[in-house]
């Protein structure tokens, strides 16, 4: 039977929690065995300074760990940016929530295991491990379900979290393999058909039934519409899974060597993040993006010939898709796509990390896209500028300036003067190497970012897909809507920068690059905006 509306509404929030759980359970289990949950419900609140002086913790992470309880409705938070202080107070939800902590244990301790094993390879240690969960999670952890409505719903949310803890790497590594296509193609399957080790693997494919996502006769599998549904949105959990090196090292990162996942080196991998499965997870939400983009893309480059860009740079190339993408879109769809031979269009992928410039290259000269490739660094526009004029005889500012999440992974750099006029509106936690910082220079720091993108940009315009925060007390009443809380620990945890979307157009205008109304969009089209596209030009 195929799903409603309603079911598929349903099936997303579960989506939703899933990603809740795999940044809350190791946050909250961290500061339950530190003693801060306890600490907490003792004194009732607690400023985030002298929190962290009295339990040694790193400021920063701390303050981002627990804004993600505030993000799940756990704690009540009072932002005081004019004076840089941080307020953490208890709630009604407070005391059982933080007792019901207890219960991530097992998946935190699958979380920091697993680090000993293989990022791809189901092995059997793991799965022993994971097997236990599966069967402490079908008596529901020992939990006595509450007939106050108020309990009942946290009871189900750390619920959620311990499924999404338990299960997500697991969707994400069988999306990745393409095995969730296999299944498909199969009417059924059995366990050995896919898996040397097909007992344990079985036990999974036995948990995915009692979810609901596979039934089961005697000992073959087929897919439900709730499995399917699931396995053709894997990459949704891509982006969040790929940031279990961090959560794994939570205890370290917050109360230890904040410097723990600092990779000093550009050209070595990165320590904090599985880049590969990141990328992956992101190319599938990236397509609905894409054809906002391609609206824009169309409309510039069907303009007279004189009024349009003379080509495109893409800072953060990545793997040249994108820049890939935006050709083959100017190429087959536009004015411009018919004239190339008399009017070619000039393609500039640049980044900072060589090993992206390499597989750049090799990517366009396969596709036989005729492309300058150069390194480049998004807080040195001047340089980018420079390297161009007198190595390719391009000017910067004659190019369409595009980027994806980009912008707010920026090196940090103190702003040189502080934010003039007025104080910062942004709900965000912010950190570099473990210390807590200002909101007041986080926006100082966005708009001297962009001020110094502006001479360049102004012209044509900068086209970005931006990701966004929200409130942490917006995220709690939209529990299941928005994946807020894991976009918060992940960027947080890793020292980097969402602001709010009204906050990221504001600065840039202040900047002297103002939104095209025309083209601006955001994802979902509401007050729970995480994401954002742009093309910013000057007046």
């Amino acid at each position: 039977m195929s799903l409603t509306k309603q079911d598929k509404a349903a099936l997303r929030a579960t989506i939703f929690r899933h990603l809740d759980g795999i940044a809350t359970a190791p946050t909250a289990y961290t500061l339950l065995e530190k003693g801060i949950l306890d600490d907490l419900l003792q004194r009732k609140e607690a400023d985030v300074t002298e929190l962290a002086s009295r339990f040694k913790a790193n400021e920063g992470y701390l303050n981002v760990a627990l804004r993600i309880l505030c993000s799940q409705g756990w704690l009540d938070t009072e932002l005081d940016n004019a004076n840089n202080r941080v307020t953490y107070r208890v709630n009604a939800k407070s005391a059982t929530a933080f007792d019901l902590c207890r219960l991530y244990k097992d998946v935190v301790t699958l979380l920091r295991f697993s680090g000993q094993f293989h990022r791809r390879k189901f092995e059997r240690a793991p799965f022993t491990v994971l097997e236990s969960i599966f069967k402490k999670y079908r008596e529901n952890f020992g939990i006595e379900f509450s007939s106050d409505p108020d309990t009942l719903f946290i009871q189900q949310q750390v619920l959620k979290h311990i499924e999404g803890v338990a299960i997500g790497p697991t969707i994400v590594s069988l999306g990745m393999g393409g095995m969730f296509h296999k299944y498909f193609m199969e009417a059924s399957f059995k366990a050995e058909e896919f898996h040397e080790d097909s007992e344990s693997f079985g036990k999974i494919l036995d948990f995915f039934a009692f979810l609901g996502w596979f039934e089961k006769k005697a000992q073959t599998y087929r897919f439900t519409e709730k499995g399917l549904f699931f396995a053709r949105r894997a990459s949704a959990y891509g982006v969040t899974v790929s940031y279990i090196p961090t959560f794994r090292n939570l205890e370290e990162l917050i109360f230890g060597n904040p410097e723990i996942l600092t990779n000093v080196k550009p050209e070595m991998p990165e320590l904090h993040v599985d880049r590969e499965m990141n990328v992956w997870g992101s190319g599938g939400a990236h397509t609905s993006y894409f054809k906002k983009i391609d609206e824009v893309i169309i409309e510039l480059f069907n303009r007279p010939l004189d009024e349009q860009p003379k080509g495109v740079v893409d800072m953060g190339c990545g793997n040249g898709a994108f820049l890939q993408h935006i050709f083959e879109v100017i190429s087959q769809r536009t004015l411009r796509g018919e004239v190339l031979d008399d009017y070619p269009l000039f393609l500039v992928g640049a980044d900072f990390n060589e090993v992206s410039l390499r597989v750049t290259r090799a990517n366009l000269t396969k596709a036989d896209i005729w492309a300058k490739v150069t390194w480049g660094d998004i807080g040195r526009p001047d340089l980018l500028a420079t390297d161009l004029s007198d190595n390719y005889g391009i000017e910067l500012e004659d190019l369409l300036n595009v980027r994806t999440f980009l912008d707010h992974n920026r090196p940090w750099e103190p702003p040189s003067h502080a934010l003039a006029g007025r104080v910062s509106n942004s709900s965000g936690g912010y950190c570099f190497r473990g210390k807590r910082l200002n909101n007041n220079d986080v926006e100082a720091g966005l708009l001297e970012h962009f001020q110094r993108w502006q001479p360049f940009v102004r012209r044509f315009g900068l086209l970005v897909i931006e990701l966004h925060t929200v409130s942490p007390e917006l995220a709690s009443k939209n529990i299941g809507l928005t994946s807020a809380t894991a976009y918060d620990a992940t960027h947080g945890y890793s020292d980097q920068y969402i602001v709010e979307v009204d906050v990221f157009n504001q600065i840039a205008a202040e900047a002297g690059l103002y939104p095209d109304p025309k083209h601006f969009c955001k994802f979902p089209p509401s007050e729970l905006a995480t994401v954002s596209i742009n093309l910013l030009k000057g007046n």
